[in-house]
């Protein structure tokens, strides 16, 4: 206090109780104790009585039981202002108790029958309707009354609050002082007080043998744990052979967007290249979604299909020198109405990323279509379309032999898209950190670093290949005089 010099220290532990003048005077009368707490009170102030009285002149505190933290802490205001008015979420939220836990165990008779609440009750809805952690929490007050007249509930300032969760987080508001100035409170009256205080943890520093057994026993408690989630997963996990690639992926069909007509499916199957990749005999490679109407999103209508698959492939290295051909992904767009009638809305294929990871990709899709208005007609009134024998056409078919591939003459219509989101996992001896497989590099595998540079390195080989053509053409066109000159002048 700046203009009388008057100081108080006082030491307080958790949940430590300090009586005020003001309930010193209320618990003495026994008439006014009303609840077992008040009668402890009025037995314990009691024997301060008898030695002598309290320690305590101004600082005291609320624990948890208390009146103040059970009931008046819901009075209290958000901010400062005279004229506050609680808001709908405050007054609602003032009724949370987070501190009371009196929930008793369900049983699983009872779990069973009552997973939902159809009508709640408006106490359930309170203690329900927030996370409901388990709180303790602490007050420090001060009297801050004039000298002579302690006592006053309208001079009661909180000085400090302490909370403790049932994770064991604590919190202190507001801090301890340290290495910051004292904390201040005006006082508006006949004279301008101004008190200071600060706040200190004085709690006996931890014995470094004390600390060192927690830490053995901290210790002791991750490595049984550590144990007990070993023996859940297991520690024998297959390595695939040397020169072998395992291909996991756990793919979703998210959604097709932009077709003409609605309640929309998505046939699609995985094409693997011959040679040299397998898959086990219980995968399965292909997959239909289920029929999904369209909402409309923007321009667009959407259907969200969230359709999830997954794959597990294998591949096998044979020749040195052939780089590997990544699975083709295969899909059909189709629209099934009322009447039972189908249409091809869109066809497409995506190659399977080369790297591992998260991926989402959008895929346009097109469909054939027929000259004239009757072929319109026919696949507006009774339905069917043009469709591909082979899904292989979509990209480069399976019975294709030759060089160039042309499909000069066949109309096609572009149609929607559709959105995948794929999560890639790769299993190889190649990505293990052992020195004497970067040593032996003993494959292409090996000197490739894996597989997640491969779409990099085979498109540098693809172009390298390219322009290779392209100058052996060049120079089988040129004059055979000017071939021969131009080699004996270099």
């Amino acid at each position: 206090r700046l203009l009388e010099d008057e100081e108080e220290e006082a030491e307080v532990g958790w949940q430590e109780k300090l009586f005020s003048q003001f309930e010193v005077d209320l618990y003495l009368n026994e008439s006014a104790c009303q609840t077992p707490l008040d009668r402890q009170y009025h037995e314990e102030i009691q024997k301060l009585e008898k030695a002598g009285g309290r320690k305590n002149s101004r600082i005291f505190t609320y624990t948890d039981h208390d009146r103040f933290t059970n009931l008046e802490e819901l009075c209290q205001k958000v901010t400062d202002s005279e004229h506050e008015v609680p808001s709908y979420l405050a007054e609602r939220m003032a009724n949370v108790r987070r501190r009371r836990q009196d929930r008793r165990p369900v049983e699983a008779s009872s779990l069973k029958s009552k997973i939902i609440t159809w009508e709640p009750s408006e106490e359930f809805i309170k203690n329900n309707h927030v996370i409901n952690t388990p709180v303790q929490t602490m007050y420090i007050m001060g009297d801050l009354g004039p000298y002579g007249k302690l006592g006053r509930r309208e001079y009661e300032h909180v000085l400090c609050t302490i909370k403790v969760d049932g994770n064991g987080v604590i919190t202190v508001k507001p801090d301890f002082t340290g290495t910051k100035g004292p904390y201040r409170i005006e006082l508006d009256g006949e004279k301008r007080e101004v008190w200071e205080y600060t706040i200190e943890n004085v709690s006996a520093q931890v014995q470094p043998e004390e600390e060192e057994r927690e830490q053995r026993m901290f210790r002791d408690l991750y490595s049984r744990h550590r144990d007990y989630l070993n023996g859940l997963v297991g520690s024998e996990f297959e390595m695939p052979l040397p020169g072998t690639l395992r291909l996991f992926v756990n793919g979703e069909i998210v959604s097709a967007q932009g077709y003409e007509y609605d309640n929309l499916y998505v046939h699609f199957f995985l094409d693997l290249p011959n040679h040299q990749w397998s898959s086990p005999q219980f995968q399965h490679l292909s997959g239909v979604t289920q029929t999904c109407a369209t909402k409309t999103v923007g321009w667009d209508k959407v259907a969200y299909f969230c359709y999830p698959f997954t794959v597990e492939m294998f591949y096998t290295q044979e020749n040195e020198g052939v780089l590997p051909q990544w699975p083709v992904l295969y899909f059909e767009v189709l629209s099934l109405d009322f009447w039972q009638r189908y249409r091809v809305e869109g066809y497409g294929s995506l190659v399977l990323p080369a790297s591992p990871g998260v991926h989402e990709l959008t895929i346009p899709t097109w469909r054939p279509v027929e000259l004239g208005t009757v072929a319109e007609m026919r696949r507006f009134f009774i339905g069917g379309s043009p469709e591909l024998e082979d899904l292989t056409y979509i990209r480069i078919p399976s019975t294709f032999k030759g060089k160039h591939l042309s499909r000069f003459g066949f109309r096609t219509e572009t149609t929607g898209s559709v959105t995948f989101r794929l999560h890639c996992l790769q299993q190889s001896r190649a990505f293990l950190e052992n020195s004497a497989l970067r040593q032996r590099m003993q494959s292409v595998l090996d000197r490739l670093g894996g597989f997640s540079q491969q779409s990099s390195v085979y498109n540098v080989l693809e172009a390298f290949q390219r322009a290779r053509r392209r100058m052996q053409e060049a120079r089988e066109s040129l004059p055979q005089d000017l071939i021969s000159t131009s080699a004996s002048s270099v």
